[in-house]
């Protein structure tokens, strides 16, 4: 039995000028699956994820998350309704310890307890549990008190991973969470981002086909701003349109 649909898009349009990044994307993403889109470069992949969880503002069409209407609300009240995202560049707080980026992940949902400089982050402000529960998800138990800008680029994307989920979000975006990444690092991400479905709906942007069509549930193909194709991955896999448009024979054996 399908699960039911945590997030629809319906007609999502995004104009600069006479230009459209978006010409009407309908878009249903299943709770508890694993959503990918995927795309060549400049097919509005990364715009619809800013349409989505609201660091963009929409031109037209709306959006329903977990049944409520978000089109116009801002980013930071669509995180305190479940949404939260990583994104393409990381962006961490380097200076600051492991633990302490995840703290005040978590406390975001609440921004005013978050950055209340007044009380020490101890007791209940420490969120010891949630920290902790992510810390373990992501790997990176050993490396709780170590700088984030002294952690490997594969440990500093799991730890933007780790910032999301401190959210405790029903649903987690993820822009490119395998970027410059090295083979065992790809195989760890991997394995984390398939775990996440258990709790979270996860919508993944992903360059490496080879990830895409392991992990995914269904993936939603874009091209010039709009829908090409969406279906099961080995449907998409062997998609005629998809070929065409750009991944050739490139599906079957790496990055497009």
């Amino acid at each position: 039995m399908s699960t039911p649909i945590l997030l629809e898009a319906s007609g999502l349009e995004k104009h600069y000028g006479k230009f459209a990044a978006l010409g009407g994307v309908n878009l249903k993403v299943r709770a508890n699956t694993v959503h990918s889109v995927i795309g060549p470069n400049g097919a509005g992949k990364t715009t619809l994820f800013h349409l989505l969880t609201g660091t963009k503002s929409v031109s037209a069409g709306r959006i329903v998350f977990d049944g409520h209407d978000v089109t116009r609300e801002p980013d930071h009240r669509r995180v305190q309704r479940g949404m939260a995202r990583s994104f393409q560049v990381t962006s961490l707080f380097l200076s600051l310890p492991v633990r302490e980026n995840l703290r005040l992940a978590a406390q975001g949902v609440a921004p005013r307890a978050a950055f209340n400089g007044w009380q020490a982050p101890v007791g209940a402000r420490a969120l010891a549990d949630v920290v902790d529960r992510v810390l373990a998800r992501v790997g990176l138990q050993g490396l709780a008190d170590t700088p984030a800008g002294n952690l490997s680029h594969g440990q500093q994307r799991r730890l933007e991973v780790g910032m999301a989920l401190a959210a405790r979000p029903k649903a987690i975006f993820l822009d490119e969470p395998t970027s410059g990444m090295g083979i065992d690092d790809l195989e760890e991400m991997k394995q984390l981002i398939q775990s996440l479905r258990d709790e979270h709906t996860v919508v993944l942007i992903e360059h490496n086909m080879n990830i895409v069509m392991d992990i995914s549930d269904t993936v939603t193909v874009m091209q010039t701003g709009r829908v090409l194709a969406e279906g099961l991955p080995h449907d998409i896999r062997s998609d005629d349109r998809v070929r065409a448009a750009y991944l050739g024979n490139m599906i079957t054996g790496g990055k497009a």
